[in-house]
């Protein structure tokens, strides 16, 4: 799954939580509780609750860009989400300006209408390139000829063309918006006008152009992670820590989570998996991973042992 760069392949060794309290605080996260929230909740500092979100926001990555793989999904909704990190664009320092993490964080997101299913997300910027590795990753992940529906951000259409090379059934759902009639206009919602079809390529159902699927994901994801409240003082401070809150979230929302409409989780849907998981076996994806470091550990141990052998004298 593309997240950017999720340091993963290392766990700086900690005094260990056990599964139960691991467990208690992810349920607070993914319920959207801010991690000093977590803290007060339950008497775990913030520091380990951190560390604990970076390391399994990791794992649960891993284990979804190794299972959402050959999906036969038929019609797919895209969208992107906005959030910031470390400041808002105008508060950022001078010598911190155009870097990535800093600022505006764009997350792009796919999601399968019939399953619900988020089959895809990329954490990047709102351009071209951003656009491109988010098309890549999705295309890479579907096993049949889909219909998708994007809104009518120009980056979609080179970044669809290379991923798909036509091979699509693809419109663009352009809304059309007119002035706020509420004076406090920032955070109100414009006056929606209607909206426009525009066929990009193949021969898309126009009953089945919509996003709003996608749009409701985007509220999905707002209510479950605190740190995407628009108003908010528990926002990312650092790129990594945004990434595995993602990763978090979509591994809770496609497994864990039970969509009303559906009675089973996305992942089932989807037929990913054959039950419900728990909180607690996202956990453990955490303490699998760490047994099998130990496990690699001790084995270069071993075999460093071997190689090294005794040393004779003359």
């Amino acid at each position: 799954m593309l997240t950017s760069d999720i340091s993963s392949s290392i766990l700086v060794s900690m005094n260990r939580l056990d599964n139960a309290d691991r467990t208690r605080i992810i349920a607070a996260l993914c319920e959207g509780n801010s991690i000093r929230a977590v803290e007060r909740m339950t008497g775990i500092s913030r520091i380990t609750v951190t560390k604990l979100l970076i390391e399994l926001g990791a794992a649960c990555a891993e284990y979804q860009n190794e299972h959402l793989v050959n999906l036969p999904r038929k019609r797919i909704q895209c969208d992107e989400i906005w959030a910031f990190c470390y400041a808002k664009d105008k508060n950022v320092p001078a010598h911190r300006r155009n870097e990535f993490g800093v600022g505006s964080v764009w997350t792009w997101t796919a999601i399968d209408a019939d399953t619900k299913l988020v089959a895809s997300w990329t954490v990047g910027t709102r351009d071209a390139e951003s656009a491109r590795m988010f098309m890549l990753d999705l295309a890479s992940r579907l096993r049949n000829r889909i219909q998708l529906t994007t809104d009518g951000h120009k980056a979609y259409l080179e970044a669809v063309d290379e991923a798909f090379g036509g091979q699509i059934d693809y419109a663009m759902l352009v809304k059309i918006y007119g002035e706020s009639t509420n004076p406090q206009k920032r955070y109100s919602p414009a006056s929606y006008g209607g909206s426009r079809i525009s066929h990009i390529s193949g021969n898309p159902d126009a009953k089945h152009v919509s996003t709003s699927y996608v749009e409701r994901q985007n509220l999905t994801v707002r209510m479950h992670m605190r740190r995407f409240t628009r108003l908010t003082n528990g926002f990312s401070k650092k790129l990594e820590n945004h990434i595995a809150a993602v990763s978090l979230h979509f591994m809770f929302y496609n497994f864990v989570h039970i969509h009303q409409t559906l009675r089973v989780t996305p992942a089932m849907a989807a037929g990913v998996t054959d039950r419900v998981w728990e909180v607690s076996d996202v956990v453990n994806l955490l303490a699998v991973k760490e047994e099998n470091l130990v496990t690699i550990r001790k084995e270069r141990k071993m075999q460093k042992s071997a190689n090294t052998g005794p040393v004779l004298g003359r």
